[in-house]
């Protein structure tokens, strides 16, 4: 059971194995784009691609879906990022449980974007845990874990592919120690849980107002998705990729300013708390470039006041 490119390799990984996978659950299609065209889910491709049967109910809470699920007679359910909660009755139908292949290091993190939110969060560590799953948040009992450092490159996008690779080895490591009765499940420690907020398009709006480090840290968990982006000339600026510096220079908030050499950044934006070295951007309209570049054709943007979309 799962939905988007997280749960991709994981599949892939159950796919490689011993194991008959006997269908595969995943959101319904949706329609994206302009052209509203129907859009199918990374893993429904996939299983399409090799003959697994794919059911994409809109609610698991009804008996058809129960009685669907229970005449397949799975011994075994894992999820990993479905986006639907199961209920009791999925729960307590497989023979060995439910196990979900959660990243990050439970319990912190709990919730719809921990990956985002260990970013956000400033980090220097997260992970993968199989777990257990029981009715509540990502708090049923710990299979395994295994930690996976952040390194200052990482996007949300780029370590969620490097933890869905941990989650389908370590999932394929605990299957045969789980089914064996070699595991014991650990419960979670309450006191350390933390729950992971959700991503809204609301948070790509880029804040000037806010430090240096937490526009970065922003920066990179909002990538690839919802971006983060200001106003030019009234039109969208997209900030891609940046570095977080001290007061290097002065200047007022929002405006665009020339950085010395020796530097990482040629030109960087005046925050609250020191300045955002600008490295890539994107105008509205026009391809993504180097600011080096962008500033070459736009003579202008030096000295200018970046502001808020509203």
């Amino acid at each position: 059971m799962g939905t988007p490119d997280f749960a991709v390799p994981i599949l892939k990984y159950l796919l490689c194995s011993a194991y008959h996978v006997v269908a595969v659950y995943t959101q319904p299609d949706k329609q994206a784009g302009r052209g509203r065209q129907v859009i199918m889910p990374p893993v429904k491709r996939l299983a399409m691609a090799n003959s697994i049967l794919v059911i994409q109910p809109e609610t698991l809470k009804s008996t058809k879906i129960l009685e669907e699920m229970a005449g397949l007679r799975p011994e075994l359910v894992v999820v990993a990022a479905y986006g639907h909660i199961l209920p009791q009755a999925i729960l307590s139908l497989p023979k060995f449980g439910c196990l979900n292949v959660h990243p990050s290091l439970l319990p912190r993190h709990r919730g719809p974007s921990p990956v985002a939110n260990a970013i956000l969060c400033g980090d220097e560590s997260t992970g993968v845990t199989i777990m257990l799953m029981d009715a509540g948040m990502d708090s049923g009992p710990i299979l395994a874990q295994r930690k996976v450092n952040i390194s200052p490159e990482d996007t949300t996008g780029v370590l969620t592919s490097r933890l869905a690779k941990v989650g389908g080895e370590l999932l394929l490591e605990t299957l045969p120690k789980w089914t064996s009765g070699k595991l014991e499940p650990r419960p979670q420690d309450e006191r350390e849980a933390t729950y992971s907020k959700p991503i809204s398009k609301n948070d790509a709006e880029i804040d000037w107002h806010l430090p240096a480090m937490k526009l970065w840290l922003r920066l990179r968990a909002y990538n690839p998705w919802p971006g983060c982006h200001t106003l030019w000339k009234g039109k969208r600026l997209r900030v891609l990729a940046a570095v977080a510096l001290s007061d290097v220079v002065k200047g007022r908030v929002g405006e665009v300013v020339a950085l010395p050499k020796g530097i990482s950044a040629q030109v960087g934006v005046v925050t609250g708390e020191g300045i955002l070295g600008l490295c890539q951007i994107q105008l509205e309209g026009k391809r993504q470039m180097s600011v080096k570049e962008f500033v070459l054709g736009q003579r202008d943007f030096i000295g200018s006041i970046l502001s808020s979309l509203v």
